[in-house]
């Protein structure tokens, strides 16, 4: 397959077939339902099981809090959605660059009659932990900021978080922390371990993996909402998918960035390397008449403004060209790119721009490119002529 003109990474990512092919021998191998008692079954437990050590390793936490769901939306609801287990409704924090699945639940949460606060970023896309900090109420039950953004890449600083929500109990029950880390899972360095982040959400098809499989990194037990068979602790339950566990392990084996300390030399290779071609990409943007960057702030290369962003995500507008627009010029050509979220992609908003202030035009305008571990030099070569003949139509 060739992935060359494929900019949509963000979106979903190329499966790597050798892995697929690896998982699904394996799933056939062992076909029987892992919670059976017989021995097949428990033949087909041994590799599910097998599957959880193989993640925990790589995400460098214990197979203990690993939980395996249908993907990122359950991994953000198991931990939101417990709170309806609580005699009492408090408040829940949220910020205002989530991801739909938190937002729109939050929402629901609301109408629910729980106290949902929304703390927008700064004008560059940060959620500072000092905002969080000021809207902690002893009432408050949940928290949630992700990783890195899905739009603007913009890498979110969770660990100062955590230790905000920490700090914030003063020794009395420490409201969840949660993270959304759909976006940042082998694309960034990343510590699920850290002192302070109770939950994390992963998804596998954001990372060469298949779709319809995430995990919950959960480092202590909650009374889910939803309850069935009692698979996964009776924290997820539903019949136990081998292939896509097995298939998630090892995507996780091969791409996941655990805390910088910890890298391989070859990933830490991987990582710089993208770092790269991300910043001859944003180069070579800035000079298209027309173009900013979104947020500005990205058009800085410097190391110090450039580290606070995934090299995966890059949001750019060209003005007076709507951003579906440039989306379906760039894909009269070849060229497979997004406005934003697939998820929202129909609602024609921008939310997470608007919690910005960005600018209407901008909002308007803006289209985002991301990338992969198989993009090359030469496909973002290509990708830059193609955005210049677009913009010289209209100019």
């Amino acid at each position: 397959m060739d992935y060359s003109k494929y900019f949509d990474w963000a979106a979903t990512s190329p499966a790597d077939k050798e892995i697929l092919e690896k998982s699904l021998a394996l799933s056939m191998e062992y076909y029987a339902n892992p919670s059976a008692v017989h021995s097949q079954g428990q033949e087909a437990r041994k590799a599910f099981e097998n599957a959880r050590k193989l993640a925990a390793n790589a995400l460098g936490v214990r197979p203990e809090e690993v939980y395996f769901t249908s993907g990122g939306t359950e991994s953000d609801h198991i931990p939101l959605l417990s709170v309806l287990n609580r005699s009492e409704k408090g408040r829940i924090i949220i910020s205002g660059i989530e991801h739909p699945a938190l937002r729109e639940q939050c929402n629901a949460l609301k109408k629910l009659g729980y106290d949902v606060v929304t703390v927008n970023p700064d004008k560059n896309g940060f959620i500072t932990p000092e905002s969080i900090a000021e809207n902690i109420t002893g009432d408050t039950v949940f928290v949630t900021v992700m990783a890195v953004n899905n739009e603007t890449g913009c890498i979110q600083p969770v660990y100062g978080i955590a230790d905000a929500v920490t700090k914030a109990a003063n020794g009395k029950r420490k409201a969840h922390f949660h993270v959304d880390c759909v976006q940042a899972a082998g694309k960034v360095p990343l510590d699920l371990s850290y002192s302070g982040i109770d939950s994390a959400a992963l998804s596998a098809h954001k990372i060469c993996g298949p779709h319809g499989i995430g995990i919950l990194y959960l480092k202590k037990d909650i009374k889910p909402f939803l309850t069935g068979g009692g698979q996964e602790k009776n924290i997820r339950s539903g019949t136990e998918n081998l292939f896509g566990a097995h298939a998630f392990a090892l995507c996780l084996e091969k791409y996941y960035f655990q805390k910088k300390e910890s890298l391989s030399a070859e990933k830490k290779a991987a990582f710089e390397l993208h770092s790269k071609l991300c910043s001859g990409f944003i180069s070579e943007l800035t000079q298209i008449k027309g173009c900013t960057l979104v947020p500005e702030i990205r058009s800085d290369l410097s190391p110090e403004v450039q580290e606070k962003f995934s090299p995966y995500v890059v949001q750019a507008a060209f003005k007076g060209i709507p951003g579906n627009v440039m989306v379906r010029a760039l894909d009269s050509k070849g060229f497979s790119i997004s406005t934003g979220s697939a998820c929202s992609a129909k609602k024609q908003s921008r939310p997470i721009l608007q919690a910005m202030n960005v600018k209407r035009d901008i909002q308007d305008t803006a289209v985002r490119f991301s990338f992969g571990p198989l993009t090359e030099k030469k496909d973002i070569d290509e990708l830059i002529c193609a955005v210049k003949e677009v913009a010289a139509d209209f100019n």
